[in-house]
């Protein structure tokens, strides 16, 4: 606690605070407090927020959290679309951009419509570059966190091995964060929704099927960036169905959107897309809801060994197809709740995505956040300040 980085995890709860309260849960001199408290000061990342009841003399001054203080980028790039948002250091969205633009555009297009994007939104909000925190951003393939690079992504030609970090810092020379799409949806819920929750499971459901897996309070990408790929775990029912990765019988050749509507549009339903399947459901078509049942099952069979393996408090499902609502939970519920031991599920919810079509770039934001007001994030942001006098 020597460092006013470390200081600022104390103030990063959004609850005033004076100068003796951090001198007195810090165990720090007064004196040096005050110094750290300055220099956050001069930094914007906190503010003055009126002053405590005096208990004699002149009334302490409290200070917070600035979650204003600074923006951040946050994109969310998937099959067939484009999502870039504004938002503050708390990933509250301040404004936001989607375009239907496929992935398979490549890096170059995508990305500078990325950076496109995100300039106007600056512009239009009057928020200048140098209060800019750092870009976060979410692509539909497997990502190695560490350099932000795809790697073999079986969905997005073109972008295996691309330096994304590297071409969107040619024109915002700020911190640049790249993860797989769900995790970053699994960040964003999990801020938004479900703060108190250390044990979570968010599950997309749309062309693909992912996991983003939060376990005792932190995401877990694996060895190789790959935890989570649930889409490619086989199942009962899918003997003899090839699945796009070549293999038999994955999840994802039977239960996403697109499978569903593969599937009854051979048995004579006119569907050509997960959003037709849910459009047929809303009306009450049988084959459709039997289905969607039917993809739940399917889902929930893989859920299953996930609650026995994670114990997570919460399963979350998000995601295009989670517009289906109950018909695909249901058969989620109707199979975890089945196979699971009762320990195991207690306690355990099976919920739909709150944050709705927001979770990815909320989950951005939450990436460059976690970066930037890191203890060592908030040294390196104030010896900079320090150093332009």
């Amino acid at each position: 606690m020597s460092r006013a980085g470390d200081l600022f995890q104390l103030l990063r709860d959004g609850n005033p605070w004076t100068r003796a309260q951090l001198a007195v849960t810090t165990g720090l001199a007064r004196s040096t407090v005050a110094g750290k408290v300055d220099l956050l000061l001069n930094s914007g990342l906190i503010v003055s927020v009126g002053e405590a009841a005096s208990s004699g003399g002149r009334p302490p001054s409290r200070f917070a959290f600035h979650a204003q203080a600074r923006t951040v980028l946050a994109a969310d790039v998937g099959a067939s679309h484009v999502h870039v948002a504004l938002t503050d250091l708390n990933g509250d969205v301040l404004a936001e951009e989607r375009e239907g633009l496929p992935v398979t555009a490549g890096p170059e297009a995508v990305l500078g419509h990325v950076v496109a994007a995100g300039k106007r939104l600056l512009a239009a909000a009057h928020r200048p570059d140098r209060l800019l925190a750092g870009v976060g951003i979410g692509l539909p393939g497997p990502v190695e966190h560490a350099t932000g690079r795809p790697v073999k992504p079986p969905i997005m030609p073109g972008w295996d091995g691309f330096d994304v970090v590297g071409l969107v810092q040619r024109s915002l020379q700020v911190p640049v964060l790249v993860d797989n799409d769900v995790n970053i949806m699994a960040l964003g819920e999990r801020a938004g929704f479900w703060p108190g929750v250390d044990d979570l499971l968010f599950i997309k459901v749309a062309t693909g099927i992912g996991s983003g897996i939060i376990s005792s309070g932190e995401l877990q990408r694996g060895a190789d960036g790959t935890a989570g790929d649930l889409g490619h775990v086989r199942v009962a029912r899918g003997e003899g169905i090839v699945c796009r990765c070549g293999n038999i019988g994955c999840l994802e050749a039977l239960a996403s959107g697109a499978a569903v509507a593969r599937s009854l549009a051979a048995s004579g339903v006119a569907a050509g897309s997960g959003r037709d399947v849910i459009e047929l459901a809303s009306h009450g078509n049988i084959a459709a809801i039997q289905a969607l049942r039917q993809a739940g099952r399917d889902i929930g069979e893989v859920l299953a060994t996930c609650v026995n393996l994670l114990n997570p408090s919460v399963i979350v499902i998000g995601g295009s197809m989670a517009a289906a609502g109950e018909h695909i939970m249901a058969g989620v519920r109707e199979v975890v709740y089945h196979r699971s031991p009762p320990l195991a599920t207690t306690n355990l919810r099976i919920v739909l995505s709150r944050a709705g079509g927001r979770a990815a770039v909320m989950g951005a934001s939450q990436l460059v956040s976690q970066h930037v007001l890191s203890p060592a994030g908030i040294e390196a942001a104030l010896a900079a300040l320090v150093a332009a006098g």
